[in-house]
């Protein structure tokens, strides 16, 4: 996310709740906890004054970062009510966890989306936090509205469903509710057969940084999904896919922000 961010003008400050020794599609990898290091850091921000203008979270690894998240959440909006918070509840996909992720995070995520102004999961996500269409494949419009409908009963912001396929007409889309506007909207993609770790990061760097452009959420959702098929599309043939996209080389592919 970072040097998307940067790209799009603006200043990051990292808060890593882990360090991990690759991808985890390797099967193998080290993770060292780094709560601590998270606790003492909040601590130096809090003693130095900062204040940040969205906080945008991602890979959790237990319930006590959870904790230490959502109580500085609640402390700067005190002082900031404008505080935007993203967050991407990153557990699974294909329809099952992600290796190193227990069952346990499911419900710690339905803690921190609860803070969100705008939650990013993927079908698999969506589909664990709300304990709906839990090994399904594909969703008809209906049973996507209800989805969208279980996720919202967990926030006040909005929600953005990522991933999704279609029953019967094998669409692939991504799906969401806009709380400012109060509409839903659906959004469909080209499915490429190319799977990259890491793309869920670059959308949700994309669309967080046109959100804090002023852009109206559908119309961001559609700025971070050109991002991700371009950038898809640019590296399809490199040879090992799990290293990710090398996203510094390709800044100069992605679509200018929109509002």
């Amino acid at each position: 996310m970072f040097p998307v961010l940067s790209h799009m003008g603006y200043s990051a400050y990292n808060l890593p709740t882990a360090l991990v020794s690759n991808t985890l599609d390797y099967g193998k990898f080290e993770i060292l906890d780094t709560t601590d290091y998270m606790k003492n850091t909040v601590e130096v921000w809090e003693q130095l004054g900062f204040s940040f203008g969205c906080i945008a979270t991602g890979f959790i690894v237990s319930e006590e970062q959870v904790r230490l998240i959502t109580d500085y959440i609640a402390r700067q909006r005190k002082k900031d009510k404008e505080l935007y918070v993203v967050v991407d509840p990153i557990m699974g996909d294909d329809g099952v966890l992600y290796n190193g992720i227990d069952s346990r995070v499911v419900s710690y995520m339905r803690r921190l989306v609860g803070e969100a102004d705008v939650m990013i999961p993927n079908f698999t996500e969506a589909a664990f936090l709300s304990g709906c269409y839990l090994g399904k494949e594909t969703l008809n419009s209906d049973e996507i509205q209800h989805l969208l409908k279980e996720l919202r009963k967990m926030t006040e912001g909005s929600v953005v469903v990522t991933s999704i396929a279609e029953t019967g007409t094998g669409r692939h889309l991504v799906c969401g509710y806009d709380r400012k506007e109060d509409e839903y909207f659906t959004i469909p993609y080209q499915y490429i057969p190319v799977r990259f770790p890491g793309t869920g990061d670059i959308f949700s760097a994309v669309l967080t940084g046109n959100l804090l452009g002023g852009a109206q959420l559908s119309k961001a959702v559609k700025n971070a999904m050109d991002s991700v098929e371009i950038l898809i599309k640019a590296n399809a043939d490199n040879q090992d896919k799990y290293r990710g996209i090398p996203v510094e080389e390709d800044l100069s592919l992605l679509p200018r922000a929109t509002r």
